[in-house]
């Protein structure tokens, strides 16, 4: 058992973590004269070891995340989705949105285009909800920061929010609140040509080039805002606002990620400075889930879909559930950590 927890341990650290990396950047900046104890040597190596982290894992997972998305285009997620009824479709629809592109604003237009094609109001919101805030490279970026057990619980309590949400939008019965020319298109079945082994790794490579040039600006703004917090914001101030000394951080923390625009992969960088300044567990996911999910472009772009009544209902049941799931992760930190 020793030798398993070791072994695991190394993964998590030296493999998904990458601490050998840390230390090596260490090692660079002091022979260069930089004290990696002071606040700008600090500040310099965490900025560093994040980008190149991160982008390094992100490349790796959204290609064989693309590699995996090759098999599943629109035309065949409808397919698959319009096989289903009830609360399973909602569960499908939730974990479908796991493969597919990582931020609110990518989803969107698949949101859009299910809609269109006549799938349950419901399904396609499940699917909406879950796209931005769980997919497989959230895994395993959470892992290499938040250890295995957040990792998973975060994903499970994530399609729990998409599956709940869709379903509840699919019993209030809101078709009539969908923008009129999305009800009446209808797209057409196209058969999907079968792409060759060749073809899928072509189209793995061009989605990683395509994202990593979408992504790398928020991945560097959050590296850069976490950079801040983990060495210039004092720890005593981020406890204070978003410690156990707080009961409404959890709430504080999921208005604040709103206004805001990035993917998981650009929270992460300041979720992790956050949870080391010794802000609460919940708190620190509720404002990732609120970033990804809730915020105000993607809100505003599917504005352009529904109409208002249905928006503030879906903006309601995610909030709530945010929240609901952020107070259940302080409860339960000591257990996950």
């Amino acid at each position: 058992m020793e030798a398993l927890k070791a072994g695991w341990d190394f993964f998590q650290n030296e493999i998904l973590g990458m601490a050998w990396l840390n230390r090596l950047i260490g090692s660079l900046l002091s022979s260069f004269g930089l004290d990696t104890a002071s606040r700008i040597g600090g500040s310099v190596q965490f900025f560093l070891y994040d980008v190149i982290k991160i982008m390094v894992l992100l490349g790796f997972l959204i290609f064989i995340i693309s590699y995996i998305q090759s098999y599943f285009p629109s035309e065949r997620t409808k397919k698959i989705l319009g096989r289903f009824h009830g609360i399973g479709a909602n569960m499908i629809a939730a974990l479908l949105g796991t493969v597919t592109p990582f931020c609110s604003c990518s989803s969107i237009p698949l949101f859009i285009g299910f809609t269109s094609a006549g799938l349950p109001l419901g399904v396609t919101f499940s699917f909406l909800i879950s796209s931005p805030m769980v997919d497989l490279g959230s895994l395993v970026l959470l892992m290499s920061i938040f250890g295995w057990k957040v990792a998973i619980v975060y994903v499970i309590v994530g399609l729990v929010i998409a599956v709940i949400g869709g379903t509840l939008i699919e019993k209030f019965h809101l078709e009539n609140q969908v923008e009129e020319y999305i009800r009446n298109g209808r797209t057409l079945d196209v058969a999907q040509e079968e792409l060759h082994f060749k073809d899928r790794i072509k189209y793995a490579w061009e989605q990683v080039v395509s994202t990593v040039k979408k992504v790398a600006p928020y991945v560097l703004i959050g590296v850069g805002i976490g950079a801040v917090i983990h060495n210039w914001i004092p720890e005593d101030l981020i406890v204070k606002v978003l410690g156990n000394g707080n009961p409404l951080g959890v709430v504080l923390a999921t208005i604040c990620g709103v206004p805001m625009y990035a993917d998981i992969f650009g929270t992460i960088p300041i979720a992790e400075a956050l949870l080391s300044k010794g802000a609460l567990l919940g708190v620190v996911l509720s404002f990732m889930m609120a970033v990804t999910t809730l915020s105000l472009p993607s809100m505003i772009m599917l504005r352009k879909a529904v109409k208002p009544k249905l928006l503030g209902i879906f903006i309601a049941i995610c909030t709530v559930g945010i929240i609901i799931i952020g107070y259940f992760f302080n409860a339960f930190q000591f257990l996950l950590v």
